[in-house]
């Protein structure tokens, strides 16, 4: 953006609607923006833009609280890649938001004839909305880390509960599997002879696991 003492020449690298609201109060002739100069008109540029970036903000945090929702109902591979793209976005919107942070500083503070003092005040207002801007930037960037960690404790606590299962498991077929190993081995046991030793051996496997069970349960192992 170009701004002189009575003119302004302004550059945009794609077609948005994002200047549509200056454009029509250029053409209905309300407001401050005809009756003051070119500094009022680039103040009114950088302040869509600055206005457009907390539209993004906005989508961004509900993409945020989306993910979360996401991380807290089930583990799944493709979060991990939704938060390093939200992680990109704010790095991207950042690398934008503090150059122009910056010239708007830079335009306050500089006793420039181009800007008149009116102007200053609302100059001093965009100033103050792009620190939010960059504040809530940070917010999210710190969310978003978190949420990081949030995901690799998910699948840790995910992984941890696998483990307690096949754990109880093993620990309750561990007596059983024993059981039948001496019984299948090829040997002479007096028992054997002895009327109803097979639905006594399944008898005691059967009381061995469900004690166990029970056990387990009422400790609230699982």
């Amino acid at each position: 953006m170009l701004v002189g003492s009575n003119w302004v020449i302004s550059f945009q690298e794609k077609t948005h609607k994002i200047f549509e609201s200056i454009i029509k109060r250029i053409k209905a002739g309300k407001g401050r923006i005809r009756k003051m100069g070119s500094d009022y008109l680039a103040y009114a540029i950088l302040d869509c833009v600055v206005d457009y970036y907390f539209v993004l903000l906005e989508k961004i945090g509900e993409d945020i609280e989306e993910t979360e929702d996401k991380i807290t109902e089930k583990t799944r591979p493709e979060i991990i890649q939704d938060i390093f793209l939200l992680r990109r976005e704010l790095v991207y919107l950042r690398r934008s938001v503090w150059p122009l942070r910056d010239i708007i500083n830079s335009i306050y503070k500089t006793d420039s004839k181009l800007f008149k003092k009116p102007t200053g005040v609302f100059i001093r207002d965009l100033y103050d909305h792009t620190i939010q801007v960059m504040d809530t930037i940070e917010t999210y960037r710190d969310l978003v880390a978190g949420m990081t960690e949030l995901h690799m404790s998910s699948i840790s606590n995910r992984m941890n509960e696998i483990m307690k299962v096949l754990t109880i498991v093993s620990t309750i077929f561990a007596p059983l599997t024993f059981i039948v190993g001496v019984y299948g081995m090829n040997l002479y046991m007096p028992e054997a002879k002895w009327g109803g030793t097979y639905f006594a051996i399944w008898g005691i496997i059967a009381t061995i696991a469900l004690s166990m069970a029970f056990f387990f349960k009422k400790r609230k192992w699982f």
